[in-house]
């Protein structure tokens, strides 16, 4: 693909799937600062993966799931990072959380949710069709639907949880 077209076509999918990535960075982090860092290594990614697109998906199954791989990468990483740091002094006040926004909350829950039914929860909030999903996570439309069930009983639960607890 030549360079202008690749810039063009990128301008045009940033405009276009800037709320998938946004949603996506958003789902897989825990602040507004790595979102930001997330939404920016997603675009990235986009850009250097662009070469490699030759049509056979539709641009927005394609932006999904680049979004997504380079989430549950990042969230991979971020998780091994986490477990060598050393805990804060017990004395130090816990922050208080207390998301009243349903949808604070409702992130929050997916957040807790294993990387691979986050993903599917969110393509699902997004509206995908089941045949979308399977063809952006490479699986088969059945898997999705027995996974999807699962994934919404988990999101209950943790968001009944986090109801209870506030």
């Amino acid at each position: 693909m030549p360079d202008d077209n690749a810039d063009k076509l990128f301008r045009e999918w940033l405009v276009g799937h800037r709320g998938t990535v946004l949603k996506v960075a958003r789902a897989y982090t825990l602040t507004t600062e790595d979102g930001q860092d997330l939404a920016q290594d997603i675009l990235l990614q986009v850009w250097r993966s662009l070469p490699g697109f030759r049509g056979e998906a539709n641009a927005t199954t394609w932006c999904y799931r680049v979004a997504l791989n380079t989430a549950l990468g990042w969230h991979r990483k971020e998780r091994r990072r986490r477990t060598r740091q050393r805990p804060l002094p017990d004395n130090l006040p816990a922050p208080e959380e207390h998301p009243t926004d349903l949808v604070d909350r409702l992130y929050a829950a997916i957040q807790r949710l294993p990387g691979a039914d986050a993903a599917l929860v969110l393509l699902h909030l997004d509206g995908l069709s089941y045949r979308q999903m399977a063809d952006v996570l490479g699986v088969s439309e059945g898997n999705v639907g027995v996974k999807l069930t699962r994934a919404r009983k988990a999101l209950g639960e943790l968001m009944k949880e986090k109801a209870d607890v506030e």
